[in-house]
């Protein structure tokens, strides 16, 4: 693996272990060039998933777009990044359990907030207002009521 500090392609693994989900490994590396430490995470590969959007169009699953809305939702509130962190690896575990090829949207978005709403309320709205594309104040009482039930 390539050295990240240095760009030196001869690495040695110097500790491997479960990491905590135990879905993945987690790999203590340390550079032959410049010395520097770094870790790296395996994860078993899987069949790449299609998302369905909101519009029908079809596109890869994509992590990082996940991470990116729930980080969003969760900006200036008080959840760790260890909770993102969980809450992404638990929406993932969940969609590839199923075991589809392709799977909607909004079957993430639910996901997603259902956790949030157990994470922080504010994050939750946060979510479910550019999720539920809130239209007006109505709409995001509704959803403030249902929350509160």
């Amino acid at each position: 693996m390539k050295c990240p500090f240095c760009g030196h392609p001869d690495t040695s693994v110097i500790d491997s272990r479960p990491a905590d989900d135990n879905s993945s490994i987690r790999r203590r590396r340390v550079c032959s060039a410049c010395d520097k430490r770094f870790t790296t995470y395996e994860k078993v590969e899987t069949i790449p998933l299609i998302v369905i959007k909101k519009d029908k169009n079809r596109e890869t699953y994509n992590r990082q777009k996940l991470e990116s809305g729930v980080l969003r939702a969760c900006h200036k509130r008080p959840v760790s990044a260890a909770q993102i962190s969980r809450i992404v690896d638990d929406v993932e575990t969940e969609i590839f359990g199923m075991e589809e090829k392709e799977i909607d949207s909004h079957v993430i978005g639910e996901l997603v907030m259902n956790k949030l709403k157990d994470v922080d309320a504010v994050a939750y709205v946060r979510f479910a207002s550019v999720y539920r594309e809130f239209k007006d104040v109505n709409t995001f009482m509704d959803e403030l009521k249902r929350m509160l039930k």
